[in-house]
């Protein structure tokens, strides 16, 4: 029974050794490279957040950056947004906004 516990807990810490490991192993992985932003899946924000993506954003997408309610939905992606905008964001607002993002690289 003892021998049961040690192994659940020391199989418990290397699991929780192994999460706080990923961030340092996918940031070793991808080296000094930002990561690309992607207009389907990058939070609002972090689009903004680099001069060109706000551009881009401010584009193709205009109003949203100073909508009144941006600070309810600027950690969502484009995608999470686009069900709640009742038509505002289109696909194809998306696919351009993406082919602006992809310049960025």
């Amino acid at each position: 029974m003892k021998k049961t516990i040690t192994a659940g807990l020391v199989g418990l810490s290397l699991s929780f050794g192994a999460l706080a490991a990923a961030p340092a192993l996918a940031q070793d992985a991808h080296g000094d490279h930002a990561a690309a932003l992607s207009a389907e899946n990058t939070p609002i924000v972090d689009i903004a957040a680099k001069p060109e993506g706000k551009a881009a954003l401010d584009k193709n997408l205009p109003g949203l950056t100073t909508h009144e309610a941006y600070d309810q939905f600027k950690s969502m992606s484009l995608k999470q947004v686009q069900p709640l905008s009742g038509g505002a964001i289109t696909d194809d607002q998306i696919k351009a906004l993406q082919a602006d993002l992809d310049k960025l690289k």
